[in-house]
């Protein structure tokens, strides 16, 4: 006969089976999907198709398309909608259903469980930006400037949406974060510079729009990728900043039940 092993397996294992199962879960939701492929594409290809807004599309050389302005701001709403929305939500709902607590008694630590999440994000990140690169390519979008500045901001967009939607899911009512979260998305999508230049609002709007976090990650991805510009520290420094204050305020705020 064989005994069972007391204890849990090692740490790293249940990260790895905990994010997977993640990852499963959230590519098996249609809202999810909706939320983090669906309308991204739609958005890159129907301003990129249609001029139904006038976007710049000058560069070093005086040519370009307005997929070579459209494209960063749409991996930066990809980042938004996964990191933040779809997180905050998932999170508010188990939260609600009893599941966070439940899983903060297994075996998993609780750290251990936020770093599956995280994982989870990432992995759907990736397939989002490759699944948007394809459509991008597709329309003609011809990306400059270093692949590693790409990645430095992509990170930090991360860890500051994920500060933030894990502090909503923490501290609010799972119907109020599922309100909030879908609020802030469209808000963001209207006035953070994805589809929008910050210079058509007014001048006093600007300074205040440029501080948010979706602002700065669709200005230094434009930067880089359209204008093929060096790290952009402006953008990196509010984004730095949005991840500390968002990852700590959820350290410090979140409830699991």
């Amino acid at each position: 006969m064989y005994a069972p092993a007391s204890g849990g397996a090692p740490v790293v294992r249940m990260i790895a089976a905990q994010a997977a199962l993640e990852t499963k879960m959230l590519l098996r939701n249609g809202e999810q999907l909706l939320l983090t492929v669906i309308i991204p594409s739609l958005l890159l290809v129907l301003f990129s198709t249609v001029d139904i807004i006038a976007v710049p599309v000058s560069t070093a050389d005086g040519t370009g398309r307005s997929v070579d302005f459209l494209a960063p701001g749409i991996l930066a709403l990809a980042v938004l909608s996964t990191a933040f929305t779809g997180q905050a939500i998932a999170t508010g709902f188990e939260r609600r259903y009893g599941v966070l607590k439940r899983l903060g008694a297994s075996p998993l630590p609780r750290w251990a469980l936020m770093t599956a999440k995280t994982l989870s994000v990432l992995v759907t990140e990736v397939l989002q930006i490759v699944l948007l690169a394809v459509i991008a390519f597709a329309l003609g979008w011809d990306p400059q400037g270093s692949p590693a500045s790409v990645v430095l901001l992509l990170v930090l967009g991360t860890a500051a949406f994920s500060g933030l939607g894990l502090l909503m899911a923490g501290t609010l009512k799972a119907e109020a974060t599922l309100a909030a979260a879908n609020l802030v998305f469209l808000l963001l999508l209207v006035g953070g510079g994805v589809i929008v230049p910050l210079d058509k609002f007014p001048d006093a709007a600007q300074s205040v729009l440029g501080l948010l976090p979706i602002s700065a990650l669709s200005d230094g991805l434009r930067d880089v990728l359209q204008h093929g510009a060096g790290l952009p520290w402006g953008a990196l420094g509010i984004l730095a900043a949005w991840a500390v204050l968002g990852l700590g305020a959820a350290a410090k705020f979140f409830r699991w039940e």
